[in-house]
């Protein structure tokens, strides 16, 4: 399964924004010049997370982003569903059908593909992972001195 580079910087905005939630909304510049990013990309991306509830959006001279809930009630399947759709990584195009095996097509395509079975069990642990954890268990593990550097960069640049 590859995500893109995208989620993996919407779930640190995720975890940044909500180490500066009591600061109010956070410009996008300041999230993009944290990351080194250009400001259109990231902008897209955050506004995928506000179209989906994640995020708040406050327009204006004071404006920028915000959590929308609680880091407790945002997973990270959450955040990979907003930026990148309903994945479906395996699609089982029933192969087997085609070729010498599959003329006649008999009683043996009745049951579903082995493989196609096997690959859903693992998106669905996939998938369950990912509902199971949080922003807030992500800011649990962070390293120790991660939320202090975001906080002293934010003092600077706000």
């Amino acid at each position: 399964m590859h995500m893109g580079e995208g989620v993996e910087w919407g779930l640190h905005c995720c975890v940044t924004l909500a180490w500066l939630r009591e600061e109010g909304p956070v410009p996008i510049r300041r999230l993009a010049a944290w990351f080194d990013l250009p400001q259109e990309y990231l902008k897209k991306r955050l506004q995928a997370l506000a179209r989906a509830g994640i995020l708040a959006s406050t327009p204006g001279v004071r404006g920028g982003f915000s959590l929308a809930r609680p880091p407790e009630r945002i997973t990270l399947m959450d955040v990979v569903t907003a930026l990148q759709g309903p994945l479906e990584p395996f699609r089982c195009d029933e192969i087997r059908q085609r070729g010498v095996g599959g003329e006649g097509a008999g009683s043996e395509f009745a049951r579903p593909c082995g493989i196609s079975t096997a690959m859903r069990r693992a998106e669905l642990a996939w998938r369950r992972e990912l509902a199971a954890q949080t922003i807030a268990d992500l800011m649990a593990h962070a390293p120790a001195g991660a939320e202090r550097t975001r906080r002293n960069y934010s003092r600077m640049t706000g």
